[in-house]
């Protein structure tokens, strides 16, 4: 009878350390991160440095990236491109043949080519998992730094900032408006402004970091806690920005997310029509009750119906429109305050303004009604394309039981609070607004699949992770969101 022998040869692999992230894609997530914080981050850097070095910065930045981009030749699927965003790129550029201010139109221009070339770069380098897990960070940023700013302006300057480190002169007469900083941290209900000096541009992008750091929770990034402190500082920015854009777009995020949830719960076809039909209505009665009663309602946020005299700035703009209701004007994204064309031409508080205050409106002024269908059909497309992206279960082969991953919510909850800031805003059309619509769109149409594709599967690689993880894509995101330790073992 035969005995077992122990041997001292195992017939396992021995144990190794875990994979670690080469230390060329760390510096390019940190680019990448750096990258964004300056979008998010809005006017801060020319409220802080001036418009020269603002602007020297942002055009370096766009350099290098495009030197990172010939250097690491990412997969680019040029047909699936997001030619909607491109087309009208190419719109605003002709534009340049019949501007009233051809100056202007070329330095905005340029600032509209290098947003939209940060974001396909930071899409295409990047995964799913990287780029929301680089979003989070360069928000945080913006959090922390709004918070510091403005406890810094209420402990050391004790009174108002203006741009530039500049203290008000004694007796001088500055409108609120002017300010960097209002010294109100600490005098609640009043409004701060946070980095970016102006609470209008704080608050959809204290909500937008809530967005992402709940997207975060749900695919089960570490320390979790952590995360829940980060809701808690961006909530407490959002409410002390008290913009009624941003609380709007917040209902809006409520709804759509709702929607969301209840469509993946979908079994049989045809049951999610019944959620579409309820989608609709909220949508129209609360776009009816917005309407009937904007009074009480803009009075409940502190707002005049008008919504602190935008009404004026509209009827201004509209004006100009009529009279190039086609090709419009030129293009001019933000306007030049020193062009003589919007040099005192709409004044607020004593104040150049330096946008319509309404996305469609100012495209129109700038584009004409060809450059409102284009614009219109970039934010169709990318509503479109991430609204499916969200509800649909991932599927490329027979198999139709994968897991939804949370990080597919992002682009429809970013769309969101884009369409409903541009009603009052322009934002949706430059700095964060436009990369994050170039940069999304690009990215599920790139990469319709989380973990799926070949710029998916590069970057994977490079991250240290198996190429054999494809087998079960959609896992990638959602483990690698839980550990963040790329695991060498393919899920």
């Amino acid at each position: 009878m035969a005995m077992a022998v122990h041997s001292k040869h195992p017939a396992s692999a021995p144990p190794t350390p875990p994979v670690r992230e080469k230390t060329g894609h760390l510096l390019l997530r940190g680019w990448c991160i750096f990258v964004l914080f300056m979008s998010l981050s809005g006017v801060a850097w020319v409220h802080a440095f001036g418009t020269p070095v603002a602007a020297a910065i942002t055009i370096g930045a766009g350099v290098l990236s495009v030197v990172l981009w010939i250097i690491l030749r990412p997969p680019v699927q040029w047909r699936r491109l997001p030619w909607f965003a491109v087309t009208y790129v190419v719109w605003a550029t002709l534009s340049i043949l019949w501007s009233a201010w051809p100056s202007t139109t070329a330095i905005t221009l340029l600032l509209l080519y290098l947003t939209t070339i940060q974001a396909l770069f930071i899409g295409t380098v990047l995964t799913w998992r990287e780029l929301v897990r680089a979003v989070a960070s360069a928000l945080k940023w913006v959090m922390a730094l709004s918070l510091l700013f403005e406890l810094a302006v209420s402990v050391f300057v004790r009174g108002p900032l203006l741009p530039g480190f500049v203290l008000p002169a004694e007796g001088a007469d500055h409108d609120p408006i002017e300010y960097w900083s209002r010294d109100n941290l600490f005098d609640w209900p009043e409004r701060i402004q946070g980095v970016m000096g102006n609470a209008n541009l704080l608050g959809p992008v204290a909500l937008l970091a809530i967005v992402v750091f709940g997207i975060r929770i749900a695919a089960r990034a570490p320390r979790p806690g952590l995360l829940y402190a980060w809701i808690a500082l961006s909530a407490f920015l959002f409410v002390r920005a008290s913009s009624a854009t941003a609380i709007l777009a917040a209902a809006a995020v409520v709804v759509v997310l709702a929607t969301v949830l209840l469509m993946r719960r979908a079994r049989r076809p045809g049951e999610r029509t019944k959620y579409y039909i309820a989608y609709a209505a909220v949508g129209a009665g609360g776009l009816l009750s917005l309407w009937l009663l904007r009074d009480t309602i803009f009075a409940a946020l502190g707002r005049s119906s008008d919504l602190t005299g935008r009404e004026a700035i509209w009827q201004a703009v509209l004006g100009r429109t009529a009279e190039h209701p086609w090709v419009g004007w030129g293009f001019a994204t933000p306007w030049a305050p020193w062009d003589p064309a919007f040099d005192r031409w709409v004044v607020d508080h004593g104040q150049t303004v330096l946008q319509a205050h309404n996305m469609w409106i100012d495209v129109s002024m700038q584009l004409g009604i060809i450059g409102v269908v284009l614009i219109a059909t970039v934010y169709l497309a990318f509503v479109w394309r991430s609204w499916f992206f969200a509800v649909d279960r991932p599927r490329w082969d027979l198999r139709a039981d994968r897991p939804y991953s949370p990080l597919t919510l992002l682009p429809t909850l970013v769309g969101a609070i884009l369409l409903v800031q541009g009603l009052a805003e322009s934002t949706p059309l430059l700095l964060w607004g436009w990369l994050f619509v170039v940069m999304l769109g690009a990215k599920i149409k790139q990469s319709p699949h989380v973990g799926v594709g070949p710029a998916e599967q590069s970057a994977a690689i490079e991250l240290g992770e198996q190429s054999s993880a494809v087998d079960e894509p959609h896992l990638v995101g959602d483990r690698a969101g839980r550990d963040e330790t790329p695991s060498k073992q393919a899920p």
